[in-house]
This record gives C-alpha cells, structure tokens and sequence, in this order.
C-alpha cells in the first residue's frame, strides 16, 4: 500500500525539496557501492554534499524550524540526534560498510523528517513562524558536483 502524499505547506516546500537532493545521494551512494566505485570517491562527494547541502540545511531545520516545537520535544530531540550522527558518519566514513550505514540513516532520517516531523511543525507553526522558515531557508537551485559522476 502506498502512503498518501504529503501536501506541504508552500512556506516549507523549498525545505522539503532539499530532502529530494538527499535521497539522491543515497541512490547515487548505493549505486556506486554496486557499481564497487572506490568508496574515496564516494566520500569525496559526500564531503563535498556536507559542506554546501546538509550542513546549512541543518542549520535552518534547528534555527527555524525545530523551535516550533521546542528543543526539548522528543522528536525534535531525535533529529538533532540523526543529525550529528549523519554529520559523524559523513566526516568519518571509510569503507563500503560506512557508506551502507550513512546512506541507511539518511534515508531514515529523512522518511522521519517528512512523514513526522515536518507534519507536526507544519501543524503547529504559526503564519509568522512559516513566514521565517520560507525568508530563511535559501532556496537556490540545486547546483550539481560534476567533477566525479562516479553513479553514472
């Protein structure tokens, strides 16, 4: 059975899509490790998504987005957990297994995000509180590292 979609209020849109761009990774991650593509490759571009993707995304997730709830609300607090997890496991991956295990937890962690989360903040944010999120969020097309297509 297929889950409903979400219908995401327009003022967290740009923040979701940033989540597309994730699961992007896992598939291109996954599909390097079957394709067994040097996994320094593979760590290079997840370095590199960290730096320019995850990391200013995370910082408006836990600036604007989680206050809504509260720092202190158990799935907020499941998130700041994921999220230094996934930036360990981004800066310390080493072999095939490292990659399987980060591209597991994200894909998690974002199946969390949207399915959960995000549905109770879109819940409770007030007009003012989703006015923040959307100004905040920079929601510049996705600019691709091409470099190294090690997926294709």
């Amino acid at each position: 059975m297929n889950p409903k979609p979400i219908k995401r209020k327009t003022e967290l849109q740009g923040v979701s899509r940033d989540h597309h761009h994730a699961l992007l990774l896992v598939w291109k991650i996954n599909k390097g490790i079957s394709n067994k593509i040097e996994p320094k490759r593979i760590i290079n571009y997840i370095g590199w998504f960290r730096k320019e993707h995850l990391e200013p995304h995370f910082a408006v997730e836990e600036e604007f987005m989680f206050p809504v709830l509260g720092n202190e609300h158990p799935k907020v607090q499941q998130a700041l957990h994921e999220h230094i997890q996934l930036l360990s496991q981004a800066k310390n991956a080493e072999n095939y297994k490292d990659l399987e295990n980060f591209a597991k937890l994200l894909k998690n962690h974002i199946r969390f995000e949207e399915r959960d989360l995000f549905q109770l903040i879109q819940e409770k944010a007030t007009q003012e509180e989703l006015d923040l999120i959307e100004k905040k969020h920079q929601d510049e097309k996705f600019c691709e590292r091409t470099e190294d297509e090690f997926w294709k």
